[in-house]
This record gives structure tokens, C-alpha cells and sequence, in this order.
């Protein structure tokens, strides 16, 4: 039987009570990943060097920031020791700040 009248379809909260998260939202279904592990911990030998831009430009994106942990998979000691490499090789003008637009 359809809603009588008085009785309203709330879509949002019903959305709400499921665990969703909006209109746009997988709600929860989302695929299992692996576990990136932090690429610093698992090889002892590669240091975190701001004079070395070729390793820390995996650590930016195309635009110049500096990209987080959860995407990079650094563990939270590495991620500051790059983001602290990463700001120095800028001051010393190894890095960008910013990209120039085209």
C-alpha cells in the first residue's frame, strides 16, 4: 500500500538508518585492498634525503602537495621525516611550491 497522506518518504534518513552516506556514497561496499606497507620500513637501505629530489617526488602530486599517508602508505614516522624533506628541498629550490600554469 502506498504512503497515506500525512506520512512523508524520508529518503535521507532512511539513507541514514542503512549506514549510507548520501546520494553520491557507496555505502560501505566498498572492494578490499591491500595493505600498503611504508616503503622506508620495509627496505632499511633507502633514506629520506631532501638533497634527493628523485625520491621524494613520489611523494608529491602533479600540482606540488604533498601527498598523505593513507594514500602513500608511509608509516607516520616516515611520512614526517618526507613531508619535512620535501618543505626543505622547496626552500632550496629542489622542488616546487606550486606548478606555473601552462
Amino acid at each position: 500500500m502506498a504512503a497515506e497522506y500525512g506520512d512523508e518518504i524520508d529518503l535521507e534518513s532512511d539513507d541514514r538508518k542503512r549506514g549510507g552516506r548520501g546520494a553520491g556514497g557507496a555505502g560501505g561496499k566498498r572492494g578490499f585492498s591491500r595493505r600498503k606497507i611504508c616503503r622506508f620500513c620495509a627496505d632499511k637501505q633507502v633514506q629520506i634525503d631532501y638533497k634527493d629530489p628523485q625520491t621524494l617526488k613520489y611523494f608529491i602530486t602533479d600540482r606540488g602537495k604533498i601527498v598523505p599517508r593513507r594514500i602513500s602508505g608511509n608509516c607516520a614516522k616516515h611520512q614526517r621525516k618526507v613531508s619535512l624533506g620535501i618543505k626543505r628541498a622547496r626552500m632550496i629550490a629542489l622542488m616546487p611550491f606550486a606548478v606555473t600554469g601552462k
